[in-house]
């Protein structure tokens, strides 16, 4: 499975990707509009650190607009994806957009009949959102499980990148589940590598160690 930052922030991405895990990132309107200054300059900046897809969102909401916009993004760096919505008009974008050789991520996606529709239209990432079903007491994982049984049948090349994930639990049952990716807050992504048993092994071991060397001396 990769592992995709879902953030903007220059300084959270700088902080995670030396860890050697990180595959991309997927940014939003929302994310970018919080660190001001001139997107198109913190996108290209995203892409020479990560060195993998950047998802950048269109804003448009009519077809010929998000090509527009999409062809604007992609002429940033050749790590952008394209992100168009799951809507009428943001599955034509991203069979006109996918004909050009321009990859696509199809966002907010919440039934597995659109993750059918996003495969369809050439898409190259489809975006489940888990934590907005499970806000709304449905079970997002199982939205994951349907979409990856539905491309295995077909044998779709669109990668099941699993969205707002909430928690560790999310990123695991994703990955027994066969998804592709799974993009993360630097927060859970932080989560990932907590175990108690993991700490209290270490301070054992450093104590032991510490005990060893104080009787040699």
């Amino acid at each position: 499975m990769k592992f995709f930052i879902d953030s903007g922030n220059l300084k959270e991405i700088e902080n995670l990707v030396p860890l050697g895990i990180i595959d991309g990132i997927t940014t939003n309107p929302s994310l970018l509009a919080k660190e001001g200054g001139d997107y198109k300059a913190i996108l290209k900046k995203i892409c020479q650190i990560v060195q993998g897809p950047t998802s950048a969102e269109v804003v448009a909401t009519d077809a010929d607009g998000m090509i527009r916009e999409g062809r604007d993004l992609a002429a940033i760096d050749e790590h952008m994806i394209v992100k168009v919505p799951l809507t009428r008009d943001g599955i034509k974008a991203c069979k006109a957009l996918s004909g050009e050789g321009i990859r696509v991520n199809v966002t907010l996606c919440f039934s597995a009949a659109q993750a059918l529709l996003a495969a369809k239209a050439g898409a190259t990432f489809v975006s489940p959102f888990v934590g907005r079903l499970d806000d709304i007491a449905m079970n997002g994982m199982d939205l994951i499980r349907e979409i990856v049984e539905i491309y295995d049948n077909y044998e779709f090349t669109t990668e099941v990148l699993v969205a707002s994930c909430r928690h560790p639990i999310h990123v695991t049952e994703a990955a027994r589940m066969g998804a592709d990716i799974a993009t993360c807050p630097p927060a859970v992504i932080d989560q990932l590598f907590n175990h108690p048993l993991t700490n209290i092994g270490l301070e054992k071991f450093l104590k032991d160690w510490e005990k060893s060397q104080a009787v040699k001396a």
